[in-house]
């Protein structure tokens, strides 16, 4: 299948902002990233259900796909922003229309929960979507400028993106070194995990697998890389990028555990394929844009980042 890429963003675009998992907390952060996109000289639509409440999720499922399919369908929209994460965008993965969304290839950013949906549309789609700051709670209510001039830079300019500046603060790690390139796939541990044995997970073979995750104790962390391990989806692999793993610590101190180095080392080991961690991705203010399908080349060794393509057109 041919691999997709949207048209690039440019000043005075329109911006729709979706939620597409579970509703938002604080509607001042989002009304705050919205000024911020409009400072720039964009246009921003937000959807008819973003503001929606339903339990745990932002609106029905029907009401969060129809703010989707509304977003793909308007050829005024082009990029679309999910508010945030949480939970819930598995259970529109059946529900999607990826016919449509592949006849209309936009922009799409979001991380954590979203995963389950980049992930998918890459597979139905063969769309590059974006792992990347959220609207109402990241970058665009509260700016880090690492974070806001990579996500521009891959956003808006059809040029090959070339080499990712890693910063040193978190400072990347050296788990196993070597050279590989692949495409990037991955995202939030748990999400990945959640869609592994569907129809929506895709085939990680010759991937540069990234991943981030939140708030699990280090056994739990443990118990997903091996399933990752026991699905060949380490082996399959090229390479492997570890992002930030926030406030993932034993609950109870007192008890023995593994150490989350530990436990990366033994997956490289076991794989033996370069392994990077501790890179700026996941759930902290500050983070990578993440083109879900570009073809990247790592350095283990050097701890070197390239993007060899350019992930819109």
């Amino acid at each position: 299948m041919e691999i997709l890429r949207p048209p690039k963003l440019k000043r005075g675009d329109l911006i729709g902002i979706v939620s597409p998992a579970s509703p938002i907390a604080d509607h001042t952060k989002l009304e705050r990233g919205v000024r911020y996109l409009e400072s720039l000289g964009y246009s921003v639509v937000v959807g008819a259900n973003v503001y929606k409440a339903y339990g745990y999720l932002a609106g029905t499922d029907d009401e969060r796909v129809k703010d989707l399919h509304a977003m793909f369908t308007d050829k005024r929209v082009r990029a679309i922003l999910c508010a945030r994460g949480g939970y819930g965008t598995p259970r529109l993965l059946p529900l999607l229309n990826y016919r449509l969304i592949s006849r209309n290839p936009k922009i799409l950013v979001g991380f954590s929960d979203v995963t389950a949906l980049l992930l998918a549309i890459w597979k139905k789609c063969r769309l590059i979507t974006f792992h990347g700051p959220m609207l109402g709670v990241d970058m665009f209510a509260d700016i880090d400028t690492y974070t806001e001039e990579l996500f521009w830079r891959v956003v808006t300019s059809s040029k090959k993106i070339g080499d990712i500046p890693l910063t040193d603060s978190p400072s990347p790690k050296t788990v196993f070194p070597g050279k590989a390139t692949g495409r990037l796939l991955g995202g939030n541990l748990s999400m990945i995990c959640s869609i592994l044995g569907t129809p929506y997970q895709p085939d990680f073979t010759n991937a540069a697998l990234f991943v981030e995750e939140t708030d699990e104790e280090p056994y739990r962390i443990d118990r997903m890389l091996t399933q990752l391990r026991n699905a060949s989806i380490l082996t399959k692999a090229t390479s492997v990028l570890m992002g930030q793993f926030s406030e993932c610590l034993p609950k109870d101190p007192s008890k023995p555990s593994l150490t989350l180095d530990e436990i990366f080392a033994e997956a490289s080991n076991a794989t033996a394929k370069p392994f990077l961690s501790n890179l700026p991705f996941g759930h902290e203010r500050k983070k990578m844009t993440l083109p879900v399908g570009l073809k990247v080349s790592v350095d283990a060794t050097s701890r070197r980042l390239s993007y060899l393509e350019s992930a819109v057109e």
